[in-house]
C-alpha cells in the first residue's frame, strides 16, 4: 500500500466522520450541553433567589417577633394594670361592705342592749313586787297596779 493513498484514504475518513459527528452528533451533545448550563445557571439563580428571599424572611420575622414581643409586653402591663384595678376595686368593696358590717353589729348591739335593759327593767320590776309582797305579807295585784310598776319601770 502506499502511503499517500493510506494517509489520502485516512484524511478522507477523518473528514467524513468530522462531518458526520458534526451534521449528527454535535448538536445533539451541544444542545444537551446548553440545557445543562441553562439548567445550572436557572438553579444558581433560584438559588439566589432563594437565598434572597430567605433572608427577606428572616428579616420579616424578627420584625414579627418583636412586634410579637412588644404586644405581649403591652398585654402584660395592661394586665398587671387591670389586677392592680380589681385589687383597689376589690379592697374599695370590702372596706365599704366592713364599714356596713360594723354599722350592722353597733345597731344590733345597740337594740341588744335596749332588749337586755328593758328585761332588766321587768326583772327589777318583778323583784321589787315581791320584795314589796314580801314586806306587805300580802299578795299584790300586778293589773290593779299596772301604772304604778311602769312608772316603776320608767324610773329604772
Amino acid at each position: 500500500m502506499n502511503l499517500n493513498a493510506t494517509l489520502f484514504a485516512q484524511f478522507v475518513v477523518f473528514f467524513i466522520l468530522a462531518l458526520f459527528t458534526m451534521k449528527y452528533v454535535w448538536p445533539p451533545l451541544m444542545k444537551a450541553l446548553d440545557e445543562r448550563a441553562n439548567k445550572i445557571s436557572e438553579g444558581l439563580a433560584a438559588a439566589e433567589r432563594g437565598k434572597h428571599e430567605l433572608a427577606v424572611a428572616e428579616k420579616r420575622v424578627q420584625v414579627e417577633l418583636q412586634q410579637v414581643h412588644e404586644e405581649s409586653s403591652r398585654r402584660i402591663v395592661d394586665a398587671e394594670r387591670r389586677a392592680a384595678e380589681i385589687v383597689e376595686e376589690a379592697k374599695r368593696h370590702a372596706s365599704v361592705e366592713a364599714a356596713g358590717i360594723i354599722e350592722a353589729a353597733r345597731h344590733d348591739a345597740a337594740a341588744e342592749a335596749i332588749r337586755l335593759r328593758d328585761t332588766l327593767r321587768n326583772d327589777v320590776a318583778a323583784l321589787a313586787v315581791k320584795g314589796a309582797e314580801q314586806i306587805l305579807r300580802r299578795e299584790v295585784n300586778a293589773a290593779a297596779h299596772a301604772d304604778l310598776l311602769e312608772q316603776l319601770k320608767a324610773e329604772l
